[in-house]
């Protein structure tokens, strides 16, 4: 007997992660949270005008591949498409020791997460 496969407990047009992104999940979900529940363009429009550097060019990095992932699969219309699910959860971390006084070292922790985003029709 074989394993049996993956069920999905969703259902998504197009879906698209981002794993291992360097910033930490408490600033990605920042930018998700404006944009969840709102159309393709109207997310990507506000994204540009975002200023959050660490996290914005790489949620829209996310949002571009779901637009392009259901251009491949022959959506209607990939603009009008909702984000019904945007998330970031907690990936592994970078440890690094940094120079502290009396020759001690602190550890310096470089968070990551992955970011998903799933589009489905209005």
């Amino acid at each position: 007997m074989s394993k049996p496969k993956f069920q999905k407990k969703y259902v998504a047009v197009s879906e698209a992660r981002y794993r291992n992104a360097p910033m930490t999940a408490r600033k990605a979900r920042l930018v998700l949270d404006l944009i969840r529940g709102k159309r393709v363009r109207e997310a990507m429009e506000l994204l540009t005008l975002t200023h959050k550097p660490s996290a914005a060019p790489a949620v829209l990095q996310v949002l571009k591949s779901a637009r392009a992932n259901a251009e491949r699969k022959k959506a209607d219309d990939p603009d009008q498409l909702v984000i019904t699910d945007a998330f970031a959860d907690v990936a592994g971390m970078m440890k690094r020791f940094r120079a502290a006084p009396m020759g001690r070292g602190v550890r310096v922790r470089k968070r990551s997460c992955h970011i998903t985003i799933r589009l489905n029709e209005a």
